[in-house]
């Protein structure tokens, strides 16, 4: 369990405490967190009612590399949630572990830095699919197109708010 250190200042004293902080949740399969994003592998991807091959096909990603939400593990399927809100069971060969984002902005600048103020390189349309590279509190680096460049995290669907990558 981890710990979290939070201090506080009253009237010029500052007082310091450790609280527990909740531990995420773990698939039972794989032991990774849950929720967390991948991608699509395939192609074509079935997106089943329930996890198994008895049940109906609801609908098809027919767009590889779409970024995906995991929140739910059993057996070799995976339930996943896409940008939209729907949600399905995919078989885990057909999902990836690269990561992609989604542009949820129309013409979503890309700067050279992580800096509102930087030179932009691209303007990427909605609904873009761009590869995740590096992720701070606030912009995060993408490849896409021939281009790489730095957006603002909230303008992108596929990564967390609060997620960090080096």
């Amino acid at each position: 369990m981890r710990a979290t250190l939070f201090v506080t200042a009253i009237g010029g004293i500052f007082l310091a405490s450790l609280a527990a902080a909740a531990p995420q949740e773990r698939g039972k399969v794989t032991n990774l967190p849950i929720p967390r994003y991948v991608s699509i592998k395939a192609s074509e991807a079935n997106v089943r009612r329930g996890p198994g091959l008895t049940h109906r096909i609801d609908w098809i990603f027919k767009r590889r590399d779409m970024p995906v939400e995991i929140t739910a593990e059993y057996e070799h399927w995976r339930r996943v949630r896409d940008r939209d809100g729907a949600s399905g069971w995919v078989h885990y060969s057909l999902l990836s572990g690269m990561r992609t984002v989604i542009v949820d902005q129309d013409l979503l600048e890309l700067r050279a830095r992580p800096d509102a103020a930087a030179p932009i390189k691209a303007r990427l349309e909605m609904g873009v699919i761009a590869r995740l590279e590096d992720c701070g509190p606030d912009w995060c680096r993408l490849s896409t197109g021939g281009f790489r460049g730095w957006s603002p995290k909230g303008a992108l669907w596929g990564v967390a708010p609060d997620e960090i990558r080096d």
